[in-house]
């Protein structure tokens, strides 16, 4: 599998590693110093392209590899109100575009979770619902697309929330997402469940960037061949 690299920061550098390791070729490395470069890849030198870039320039990556037939996974967060577009996209050039805002198998699994736990806990009003997300200092978007993501699986059973909510506890009619950022720390999600008498939580704490890798790897070979949007619910069958 020839895989281009949009995006070599950190997650871009870890996804090299551990492609190198299952003898996948890594055909290019595009980062905002040489930008330009990615005009010279096609379907015809790339079979997948995977995107961790800005919230600024992730859908013009998108758009060029769905025009260019590069089947693209993409896991930036940040620039979800051009999805329905990148989707047009997909449709017009019959492309494949695999899109997660969190790649971790295990945390996918949370999503599962989260929802079937909100739509139990829906019933019991005495519990007050949030969401507390912390990144590292690096992080740019606030709150996290995983922490967004969470926020989606709740308001599904939630019908008296009109949205979510960044760090604003006092909007009662809104789920709230509470943001921190701290030295060293790769990806915390905590949904919490709090009442007079007691707490319910269901956590995510993410030890290294690797099972992100992993994930989107997994993604890259899974979307060969195919046509479509997809998302982790598709490639683990939840």
């Amino acid at each position: 599998m020839r895989i281009l690299l949009i995006g070599y920061g950190k997650m871009g550098k870890t996804i090299e590693q551990l492609a190198q390791s299952k003898g996948y070729e890594v055909v290019g490395r595009i980062s905002h110093s040489n930008a330009q470069e990615l005009q010279n890849y096609t379907s015809a030198n790339t079979d997948v392209a995977i995107e961790f870039t800005h919230p600024a320039s992730a859908f013009e990556n998108i758009s060029y590899c769905l025009q260019s037939g590069i089947p693209i996974v993409s896991g930036s967060t940040g620039w979800l109100e051009k999805y329905e577009q990148a989707k047009e996209l997909c449709r017009k050039y019959k492309g494949a575009f695999f899109y997660a805002s969190n790649f971790s198998v295990g945390v996918n699994l949370f999503f599962h979770f989260n929802e079937y736990i909100a739509s139990k806990m829906k019933d019991y009003q005495s519990y007050d619902v949030q969401i507390r997300e912390v990144h590292h200092l690096q992080k740019v978007d606030k709150p996290s697309g995983t922490g967004i993501t969470a926020a989606e699986g709740i308001l599904a059973s939630y019908k008296d929330l009109s949205g979510w909510v960044s760090d604003n506890p006092e909007e009662k009619t809104k789920l709230n997402i509470a943001s921190e950022r701290e030295p060293d720390v790769v990806g915390t999600h905590i949904v919490t469940y709090h009442s007079e008498v007691d707490t319910i939580e269901l956590s995510h704490i993410a030890h290294s960037r690797s099972g992100f890798a992993e994930g989107a790897l997994m993604a890259a070979a899974w979307l060969q061949g195919r046509a479509g949007v997809y998302g982790m619910k598709d490639m683990l069958n939840l």
